[in-house]
């Protein structure tokens, strides 16, 4: 049985955030929107037009001073950032993992059971599906698609034994 979590407050969860021990950063130029810090991770959080909480930029390994997306290509699992993109170590997956499970506590955000066995990442490219996501008209044409288009717009040719 599902049970109804109450909602906090943008104000309660700033302060449930700073007593468990979170850096708090005021996003420039913006008003009711901070950057969290903890653990060498970092997200985005925004009030809400409801007074509650809203994630402005998700979770993320701290890489320079920029927040990285945690990409998962089948072999290995990347942190990515516009500028540089390096290998995920188990150290990075803990941290990274340990500072969700918080920010979801602070936000009275659920707990999902396949997030709570290791770290999820946002986005997921295999090899053999890279580009799926891409509408039709995006997608490059891969070999045999190629290869289908040539041998149907060759004429056939005959035997000359």
């Amino acid at each position: 049985m599902a049970a109804n979590v109450e909602q906090r407050t943008y104000e309660d969860a700033v302060n449930w955030l700073r007593d468990h021990g979170f850096d708090l950063i005021e996003a420039p130029g913006t008003q009711a929107r901070v950057f969290l810090k903890k653990y060498t991770c970092s997200a985005a959080i925004q009030k809400a037009e409801d007074g509650g909480v809203k994630i402005f930029a998700y979770p993320g390994y701290l890489i320079g001073s920029e927040i990285s997306k945690l990409v998962n290509r089948g072999y290995q699992q990347f942190l990515k950032t516009a500028k540089t993109e390096v290998p995920a170590t188990a150290d990075h997956l803990k941290a990274l993992h340990q500072f969700a499970e918080e920010m979801k506590e602070a936000l009275a955000l659920p707990s999902l059971y396949n997030e709570s066995l290791g770290t999820v990442s946002e986005s997921y490219q295999y090899d053999r599906i890279k580009d799926r996501d891409k509408p039709d008209v995006e997608r490059p044409k891969r070999p045999w698609q190629a290869v289908k288009v040539k041998a149907a717009s060759a004429p056939a040719k005959k035997s000359s034994r």
